[in-house]
């Protein structure tokens, strides 16, 4: 066992032997100890994105932590789970960052995990080049991902599908597109079955739209195994706590075309493992990797990345 394993395996040892209610003091007692300007800024940033929980110190308000203690104490044993199916030590050290930053607030962790040598999603470690490839970008935005892809891989694609629900978007991506050829933008949402959902605008930043099941502005939804009947070989999602729904409703592609997979993991307090597992649970075929492009504050931009096993 390496020094790693050593720190893992320690903190998971915590998450065993501690109750839940001493887990979330300790998470508390933590986090008032932080200087007051990193507080403020992460309260701030909670009360802007609220998909963990809520947390406010002058309210007495941690909710966020009995959440992450109980995730910590319950589903333990997942966390060793996917620290084993890792496959690159890399990953590990994410992993392991992740929850020093979440239970700990770590925040110099974060900071060397970070990946500032390639595009956000395009390890070129993992995966060198690209040629043929039919890329589905689930929550495309402006296209950003998509012009990242091509920066990094060129442009020896046959197809690229663009969905994203905020329907403003589309212009800013066909701008972006203007000199591209092959690409189709769908302004829909991806779910596990075709309806309609809601658009929840997110006042801090447009990119943190997403479809619900209620609301005023509807919007289309579609499954992709229903709406792209050609073969998928390369799929990115960062849709804002919709990628289980919508990798429920590729399943078929995913089990049939092994798509190279680039899924945003950190919407909620345990998509890290509910993710993985879901995909595990249609194929044993992919190696497992994760990858870290966030800051040093919070751990967001959590990526995991699947790759077929010949191609890893």
């Amino acid at each position: 066992m390496n020094f790693i394993d050593e720190k893992f395996f320690k903190i998971i040892k915590e998450f065993e032997v501690l109750p839940r209610e001493e887990i979330e003091k300790k998470m508390i007692l933590f986090y008032k100890s932080l200087p007051a300007n990193i507080k403020k800024s992460l309260e701030s940033f909670f009360k802007d994105f609220n998909f963990w929980g809520t947390l406010s110190e002058e309210n007495e308000d941690f909710d966020i932590f009995k959440k992450k203690a109980k995730i910590f104490k319950e589903k333990r044993e997942d966390f060793v789970w996917l620290y084993n199916l890792l496959k690159d030590y890399k990953s590990k050290v994410v992993l392991l960052s992740v929850l020093n930053n979440y239970y700990n607030f770590d925040l110099y962790g974060l900071n060397l995990v970070a990946d500032k040598t390639y595009k956000h999603y395009f390890d070129l470690d993992l995966l060198p080049s690209c040629k043929n490839e039919v890329f589905v970008d689930v929550g495309a935005y402006t296209g950003d991902t998509v012009l990242d892809f091509i920066t990094s891989y060129g442009k020896s694609y046959n197809k690229i599908y663009c969905y994203e629900i905020t329907e403003n978007m589309m212009d800013y991506m066909k701008n972006n597109f203007a000199n591209l050829s092959n690409i189709e933008i769908r302004n829909l949402a991806v779910a596990e079955k075709a309806g309609k959902l809601y658009l929840n605008v997110n006042s801090a930043s447009s990119s943190a739209n997403r479809a619900q099941e209620e609301g005023e502005l509807a919007v289309d939804a579609v499954s992709l195994d229903d709406d792209i009947k050609e073969k998928i070989t390369m799929i990115k999602m960062d849709i804002e706590g919709g990628e289980i729904s919508a990798i429920k409703g590729v399943r078929q592609h995913i089990k049939d075309d092994l798509p190279k997979l680039f899924i945003s993991v950190y919407h909620s307090n345990d998509d890290i493992i509910t993710i993985p597992k879901l995909i595990q649970s249609y194929t044993d075929k992919y190696d497992f990797y994760l990858r870290y492009y966030g800051g040093n504050l919070y751990a967001t931009e959590i990526v995991l990345i699947c790759l077929p096993k010949s191609a890893g």
